[in-house]
């Protein structure tokens, strides 16, 4: 059954600097979505840990809107913006996604530290 989860939009802030210092540097990917139920998204947030490090991720952290707690907020680190955006368009989250009981499609954006 799907879920009807669609594409996630996906934005890249860079900072100025040449294309090669902004490609290889540190990036975040902030993944913003409406799930559920906060609690079971958690609990496959968890289960595909090894997922995210396979995938790149070296920090990652989860925010609950303060007046809604099922819209979330993740934050994923990569040493680069090739990892980022090679998991953003990841198969497998999508599917994580989909189990996580995401319900709207996610805004995914990418950025470097000024």
């Amino acid at each position: 059954m799907s879920s009807g989860l669609r594409t996630a939009t996906l934005l890249v802030v860079k900072p100025t600097g040449s294309a090669k210092e902004v490609h290889e540097m540190a990036v975040t990917m902030f993944i913003r979505h409406r799930v559920a139920d906060f609690g079971t998204w958690h609990r496959v947030y968890q289960e595909v840990e090894p997922m995210q490090k396979s995938g790149g991720v070296i920090a990652e952290s989860v925010y609950q809107a303060t007046s809604d707690p099922n819209d979330v907020t993740v934050t994923h680190d990569f040493d680069t913006e090739r990892q980022a955006e090679r998991f953003a368009a990841s198969p497998d989250l999508k599917t994580a996604m989909e189990r996580a009981g995401v319900i709207e499609q996610p805004t995914i954006w990418i950025t470097a530290r000024s």
